[in-house]
């Protein structure tokens, strides 16, 4: 397809999709919206052609752009931030084990979501099962294009998270990754380090093998652990047991660490010189920043989408300064209000290669990610034409 084409039918799919928000999503409540669109994916995954389509529009909507980021090899910048294909959650191990053996869709979207975005970071899964917490955790915020949630990291827990892409893993899409969390409540660092790499090795052991993992130090999202710190001895320990597993294994499978938003320069220096020391690949700057919900001040949640971007923003510019000064070998993949091309291009004028991206799923739509892309494109195609009248 031209680059014409495409672009027509890239501000055709936008123009559908503020359509569809503008009469369906945003006209229920930002809960009762994400709890649809997980049963639109489990759904989807049972229609046979799905699949198949998802993925021609995705070569219809979608430029390469082929580079290495972190050890990982990807074909396009942007990737789908863990999140949303990560599973039901479970109160007990077993029985999360047993819904993986009978067949059952455990994780929906693990199919159908790469199929139509492309790059996506599966997860997070944490040690155990998780329930995540009750009632309404999920928030959004027009004005700003920002989301907000409190999932409390729900999930089937790594064993059977495992079990259910181990059965599936020549299925498994070309470009994706896994994120795994530290177990929100377990403060011991010496239960941490053991219940990570545990993770990690359930996923090994099923010969599920990512173009990445990537270690949650922070999510704001939980009661548990609703500052989502960063401690130096804590994330020295984890990354090198995590790094020491994989090398152990064999396996060139790299590992990234996501952190989180507002830290002082000198932890942000403190992460990166541990990073480099350990055999950190990539650090995703960031996670969620924590503020009080919507309907109680005294519980924090996660914030993403346009109030994350100059938090997240600041916190990329100094882990790149640091990374230059020190020559460090830790690449950053920035997270944080990437909404549009305008904002995708903040980044990356600091000297970012690759990015994700979640709350524009809900404001963009499904093809978030081609669309932004083309609209960096379109900006960069005027900017070489300026410079080109320019000089002539």
């Amino acid at each position: 397809m031209s680059v014409a084409y495409k672009s027509i039918l890239l501000k055709t799919l936008d123009a559908a999709s503020q359509a569809l928000n503008r009469r369906v999503v945003f006209r229920r409540s930002a809960q009762d919206s994400h709890e649809t669109i997980v049963q639109a994916l489990r759904a989807l995954e049972r229609i046979p052609l799905s699949n198949a389509i998802a993925s021609a529009l995705h070569q219809l909507t979608v430029s390469k752009a082929h580079r290495t980021v972190g050890g990982a090899r990807l074909s396009q910048r942007l990737i789908l931030a863990a999140g949303l294909v990560k599973g039901d959650g479970f109160a007990d191990e077993q029985t999360a084990i047993t819904a993986a053996e009978s067949g059952g869709n455990i994780v929906p979207g693990w199919r159908i979501v790469p199929a139509l975005a492309g790059a996506v970071e599966f997860g997070s899964f944490t040690r155990y099962p998780r329930l995540g917490n009750a009632g309404t955790v999920v928030w959004r915020n027009e004005g700003t294009k920002s989301t907000q949630n409190r999932v409390g990291l729900r999930n089937p827990g790594a064993r059977a998270a495992a079990i259910f892409l181990g059965k599936r893993r020549h299925e498994l899409p070309k470009e994706y990754g896994i994120n795994i969390a530290v177990s929100p409540g377990v403060d011991d660092v010496e239960q941490q380090t053991v219940d990570v790499v545990e993770a990690l090795t359930f996923f090994l052991d099923a010969r599920v093998h990512p173009c990445w993992f990537t270690l949650n130090l922070s999510c704001p999202n939980t009661e548990d652990d609703p500052q989502g710190h960063q401690l130096e001895a804590e994330t020295r320990q984890l990354c090198g047991a995590l790094v020491e597993r994989l090398r152990a294994r064999d396996l060139e499978i790299p590992l990234w660490v996501k952190v989180g938003p507002g830290l002082a320069r000198e932890q942000y220096r403190s992460l990166m010189r541990i990073f480099h020391e350990v055999g950190v690949r990539a650090v995703v700057a960031t996670n969620t920043l924590a503020r009080p919900t919507p309907s109680d001040d005294t519980i924090h949640a996660g914030v993403g989408g346009g109030d994350l971007f100059p938090a997240a923003l600041e916190a990329v510019r100094q882990l790149l300064a640091e990374k230059n000064r020190c020559n460090y070998a830790v690449d950053v993949i920035a997270c944080g209000g990437i909404l549009d091309g305008a904002s995708l291009r903040e980044y990356e004028r600091l000297g970012v290669k690759a990015a994700q991206y979640w709350s524009a799923l809900v404001y963009r739509g499904p093809f978030a990610a081609a669309i932004i892309e083309s609209e960096l494109a379109a900006h960069e195609s005027k900017y070489e034409a300026v410079q080109r009248e320019s000089l002539a």
